[in-house]
């Protein structure tokens, strides 16, 4: 049905499944994980996990036009339908593994809301822990949408956009499958890779040169990794048994610093280039990879938990 209505019904649609999954699936995963003694292996299978995703989407996009020029809508429309499908599907093969319960866990939806909202407010390391979360994936998160243009503006020729697309997707695809190397990565080592990802994102920016894209793909990996690292810091650092609660308000502060960075973006597009704001929006990495670095000074080695604590402040 390739109407306006039949496609909004669908944002529609999209926009419940990310509320119902978001925060439900990282706790599913770590509690499984953890279950199994294997929660410090949380930052790797999401890396992986991620990695795999972004190779499925650009898988799709090569074969859209294909498939479109042969079946129109319909055909690209019932395939999409099928892999929905084959999602449910695997997830239905997923065990839970709960914790034993206990009287003063909740038991209802607004119970469970209530102490994931508490664990988020009074704890601080689960706040800060919290907050780094969208300080990391908003942007660059937002960026992505704009690469295009960004290609378009550097010169490339039309046929030549996908391909610094492409580049900029393997970029981002190596960074969760380094996750495996970053679990225990220390504050300042954190804080390097946001300086090196806010560094080469505003120098192959500022190029102006289809070649500066390679900086960029560089700084979609460092992101990409931050990003995997931020959100095994968060699962590490809940203790309360509303998991999901407290890793789904990460993921909704996340979306709204995304809209706020779509409309700074769109207003300072309207006097600004592609390559000027690509280049500032690489400033606030610079930022928090100082802040980060400037705290993880007052962690000391006393023991396991103290070593732990190092990972990510």
């Amino acid at each position: 049905m390739p109407a306006y209505w039949a496609f909004a019904v669908g944002f529609v649609l999209w926009g419940a499944r990310e509320a119902l999954e978001s925060g439900a699936l990282e706790a599913l995963v770590y509690d499984h994980l953890d279950h199994d003694g294997a929660a410090e292996e949380y930052a790797k299978v999401m890396g992986r996990a991620r990695s795999v995703g972004l190779v499925a989407v650009a898988l799709s996009m090569a074969v859209a036009g294909p498939v479109f020029a042969v079946g129109g809508y319909t055909v690209v429309g019932v395939a999409s339908v099928l892999a929905c499908l084959a999602c449910a599907l695997v997830a239905l093969t997923f065990t839970e593994r709960r914790a034993a319960a206990h009287d003063e866990d909740p038991t209802g939806y607004l119970d469970t809301l209530r102490a994931g909202l508490a664990e988020a407010r009074t704890s601080p390391k689960v706040r800060s822990a919290l907050l780094l979360v969208p300080a990391v994936t908003a942007i660059w998160g937002e960026l992505e949408e704009y690469v295009p243009l960004l290609a378009r503006e550097s010169g490339a020729a039309t046929t030549a956009v996908p391909l610094l697309v492409l580049l900029v997707w393997v970029g981002a695809t190596s960074g969760g499958l380094l996750a495996t190397y970053g679990s225990r990565m220390r504050a300042r080592g954190f804080a390097a890779v946001l300086a090196v990802g806010g560094l080469a994102l505003s120098l192959g920016a500022i190029t102006g040169h289809p070649a500066g894209f390679a900086g960029i793909a560089v700084a979609f990996a460092m992101f990409q990794l931050g990003g995997v690292l931020a959100d095994a810091r968060l699962q590490e650092r809940i203790t309360g048994p509303s998991r999901a609660t407290v890793t789904s308000l990460a993921g909704l502060v996340t979306d709204l610093c995304t809209i706020l960075a779509l409309l700074v973006y769109g207003a300072a597009s309207l006097v600004l280039p592609h390559s000027a704001l690509f280049a500032l929006f690489g400033v606030p990495y610079l930022v928090i990879a100082l802040v980060l670095a400037r705290s993880g000074r007052r962690f000391r080695p006393r023991g396991e938990d103290q070593e732990r604590a190092e990972v990510i402040p």
